[in-house]
């Protein structure tokens, strides 16, 4: 959370809501045609029970390739093997009857299915392999965004 100075008074100003949130977001994948979703926890800020890709928001001073890496490593304890640029895309929601606004910085990466685990489980209540055929239900509310550019790039099979 970003915190403002204003006359000697601290404003705690929330990603997202207070100012545009920017994330560093991602569609993990096998190389084989499988995407790996998450299922967001209770704990999680919105959206609890929704299957979703993976990301986090960029940190000030951190490079974008910087917070893909650390966020799949806090969220799924795995290194990258490729990461590939796919998109870039507004996410406009509302949160407890506040708009939000989100820019989702979209990246393929490419992991090893064998080294992926929870890494947060207090956010992921449980991770799974999917193919366009079975993919879980319910999704996110941003999900067909980050999915039609992985479709694109030929990653989901």
């Amino acid at each position: 959370m970003s915190k403002i100075v204003l006359a000697n008074e601290k404003v705690d100003l929330r990603r997202g809501v207070d100012h545009i949130g920017i994330s560093a977001s991602f569609v993990i994948h096998d190389g084989h045609g499988r995407i790996l979703l998450q299922k967001r926890s209770a704990q999680c800020r919105d959206e609890h029970g929704t299957w979703d890709c993976g990301g986090g928001a960029i940190e000030f001073g951190e490079s974008i390739d910087e917070a893909v890496r650390r966020e799949i490593m806090e969220e799924l304890c795995a290194e990258p093997i490729k990461i590939e640029f796919l998109t870039v895309y507004d996410a406009h929601r509302v949160h407890e009857s506040l708009p939000t606004h989100w820019i989702a910085i979209m990246h393929a990466v490419q992991v090893d299915p064998d080294k992926v685990r929870i890494g947060e489980p207090h956010k992921i209540d449980e991770i799974g392999w999917f193919t366009s055929k079975t993919l879980p239900s319910p999704l996110h509310s941003q999900f067909q965004k980050s999915y039609a550019a992985a479709l694109k790039a030929g990653i989901v099979s």
